[in-house]
């Protein structure tokens, strides 16, 4: 039977809040699927996709970047929580350690087998764990951004990486994709980059639909994107 369950964790003082799904019936420990969260904050479409994974035998757990599972309404908002992430790389990669040592101490969870997904701001979350080395199977970006954060160079990425990318993303650029390409082989990635043309940032969100912002649902690439998702997991935890 599915569970779910709020999993309080910290990052020193700021008390944050996870939302844990998993199916029950089997015996085992559970391989983990990290889910970042877009700039909006740890919402139901986060939640849901932690509970879809639990459907295909996986723990999901949808991580709160902002501290009690803050929601942003509006681009202000959301501006005002996800920017002092990227302006501070080292906090948001380490509050991004925080969720992956809570998922680890969950008793259903496989510590060796985690993953880490993410989409828009979560794809750059995704992506900066994986950065740092993290032990990690796994590391996914959805319609995520690809700055580098300027204190991983010469690390090793150990998990094997997967971009889901629309080409007419206006958040970024072509060369950014290129940079991108050249940083995972130089640091050894096993990677792909799966891009989707006519297609624009916020692709798998239902609610998006802001051309001139460039944020615009994509129900092909939403389909094919997850599609892909199972795909990797598959391979990465086998």
């Amino acid at each position: 039977m599915l569970q779910t369950k709020t999993i309080p964790y910290f990052d020193g003082d700021v008390r944050l809040q996870g939302h844990l799904a998993f199916d029950d019936a089997g015996s085992g420990a559970l391989p983990g699927v990290l889910i970042a969260h877009s700039w909006v904050g740890r919402s139901d479409f986060f939640m849901e996709k932690a509970q879809k994974l639990a459907e295909l035998g996986y723990a999901g757990f949808a991580l709160d970047m902002y501290g009690d599972a803050k929601l942003g309404a509006g681009a202000e908002q959301c501006s005002a929580l996800m920017m002092p992430f990227i302006e501070d790389r080292v906090m948001l990669q380490r509050r991004m350690g925080c969720a992956l040592d809570a998922l680890r101490d969950q008793p259903e969870v496989d510590a060796a087998r985690i993953a880490v997904i993410g989409f828009c701001f979560g794809g750059l979350c995704a992506l900066d764990l994986a950065r740092t080395g993290a032990d990690l199977r796994g590391a996914v970006s959805f319609h995520g951004l690809f700055k580098p954060p300027g204190n991983t160079q010469g690390n090793a990425i150990k998990a094997k990486v997967l971009v889901l990318h629309g080409h007419d993303d206006p958040m970024v650029p072509v060369d950014d994709v290129l940079q991108l390409e050249q940083e995972l082989t130089e640091a050894g990635a096993d990677w792909q980059i799966h891009v989707y043309g006519n297609t624009m940032h916020a692709f798998t969100n239902p609610e998006a639909n802001d051309p001139a912002f460039g944020t615009v649902y994509n129900a092909a690439a939403d389909k094919r994107s997850w599609q892909s998702l199972v795909n990797f997991l598959a391979e990465a935890f086998n």
